[in-house]
């Protein structure tokens, strides 16, 4: 069962840094292409960062330059490396896997961006 739980969510000012962490309580997360995404409301879920098996990047045009998206297979966890973070960046972030027979989504995790 492929289980996936986001965490590091939370409250910062602008011009700061947060590090979100996707975990697997599975064991196939190796194989997958991973992803975050994030919806503000009144938005469609967007595309922020993905990496590929082989750890290949990309990332939306808004976040490049101030965001990392990493993985280690090892430890069957995903991070979201979130510097200089605006007040557009705040949303609920979701971590999502490109399975082989379906697509997994987590539960997401509320950044919040103000002063």
């Amino acid at each position: 069962q492929v289980q996936l739980v986001e965490s590091g969510g939370g409250l910062v000012q602008p011009g700061g840094s947060l590090r979100l962490s996707c975990a697997d309580s599975g064991n196939i997360f190796s194989i997958f292409p991973m992803a975050w995404y994030r919806q503000a409301p009144g938005q469609t879920r967007e595309l922020v960062a993905r990496i590929s098996t082989g750890g290949s990047t990309n990332y939306a045009d808004s976040v490049k330059g101030r965001f990392t998206i990493s993985r280690d297979n090892a430890k069957n966890t995903v991070y979201l490396q979130m510097n200089d973070l605006k007040p557009e960046d705040t949303a609920v972030y979701y971590c999502f896997a490109e399975g082989r027979l379906r697509d997994y989504w987590g539960r997401g995790t509320q950044v919040t961006v103000s002063s």
